[in-house]
């Protein structure tokens, strides 16, 4: 009961997050790196922060709890990180909701999973390594699928088309952001590795282990946010683009931040979800070390039903959906086999 529950956590989480992206479509008259670090201050400082605030145990303060160690490599992993946000951001830009969060989070699943096992010398060739494994090989086939829907719907769409979905649609230009996406993306997961000694700490001072781990993720998300915070504002000086902040009308500029503190509270419930649900996977090992690829591979699949209903594959034929869909069961059977080699 309690890994269904964890589950069932983690899977709404990826609902939100698979959802953030649609709020963006209702900002207005602000350029791309306008509004990209206006809700970078809701996603990766602001709900983040207040998510931290939850794991302070009594008497002590976060910064007591950050100097339990791993603090510097968590900020670090999130600058790397912050690299592949700001390529995931824009394989939206040029594949759309679907097919880039598909390409970026299904690559960021798998060396999401990878890199932490490598790097803390887990044996992936015996026992729960082996299944561990074999889950990841099964998500990046299904990532090779569903990139290959992606070219047929390039074949099979004319540039109007493909304009009236993805207005920058730019088929190769996007899959190679989107790959680099996902392994600059794998970096969180080294970030929540780095950090556990803080978590370990609040989990020591009694604080419950739904949230011990969220000043963690504040670590990682703030290092993200140096990141697309230089570059943005960087865009801004260089396309003249700064003004756009203050000089929209009151109604527009209103507008524009509640959108977007709504893009970041629905992007950050991925990671307090993640969080949250971890905590009722103690007892199942492969699950526990599967959970990140279990989140991105869940949100490829709730993107895909945002992609279907804002008609990004509209004017395809049925066979290129049919592999999309083969794609999609591919990269979720990749948990159905995890779970099994539970029991």
């Amino acid at each position: 009961m309690n890994t269904i529950l964890g589950l069932l956590i983690i899977a709404i989480g990826s609902l939100g997050q698979s959802s953030s992206y649609v709020p963006i479509k209702k900002i207005k008259d602000w350029s791309w790196e306008s509004f990209w670090l206006v809700q970078g201050i809701f996603a990766w400082l602001v709900f983040p922060l207040l998510g931290a605030l939850l794991a302070i145990p009594d008497g002590q303060n976060l910064l007591d709890l950050w100097a339990s160690g791993g603090a510097i490599k968590a900020i670090i992993f999130g600058i790397l990180w912050g690299v592949g946000g700001l390529t995931f951001g824009l394989s939206m830009r040029y594949l759309g909701v679907a097919l880039g969060q598909s390409i970026a989070l299904g690559t960021c699943a798998a060396f999401g999973t990878l890199f932490p096992a490598l790097l803390y010398g887990k044996d992936l060739l015996h026992g729960e390594g082996v299944m561990l494994l074999i889950g990841v090989c099964i998500t990046l086939a299904g990532i090779a699928i569903i990139g290959y829907a992606g070219s047929l719907r390039s074949k099979n769409m004319s540039d109007e088309e493909k304009k009236a979905a993805v207005k920058d649609f730019a088929l190769t230009k996007g899959l190679l952001v989107a790959l680099l996406a996902g392994i600059m993306s794998a970096c969180f997961a080294l970030g929540l590795e780095a950090g556990i000694p803080i978590k370990e700490a609040a989990l020591s001072k009694g604080v419950e282990p739904l949230f011990a781990g969220l000043p963690v993720i504040f670590l990682v998300t703030l290092g993200g946010f140096m990141t697309n915070a230089t570059y943005c504002i960087q865009q801004n000086i260089k396309n003249k683009t700064g003004k756009e902040y203050l000089s929209v009308p009151k109604k527009i500029l209103i507008n524009n931040i509640l959108f977007c503190a709504l893009a970041g509270v629905l992007w950050y419930s991925q990671f307090f979800g993640l969080e949250m649900g971890k905590s009722f996977l103690t007892e199942s090992p492969i699950l526990l070390a599967f959970s990140w690829s279990i989140l991105m591979s869940l949100n490829v699949l709730f993107s895909n039903v945002w992609g279907i209903i804002l008609k990004e594959w509209k004017g395809v034929n049925k066979s290129t959906i049919t592999v999309l869909i083969v794609g999609l069961i591919v990269l979720i059977s990749s948990i159905i086999v995890v779970a099994m080699a539970q029991d």
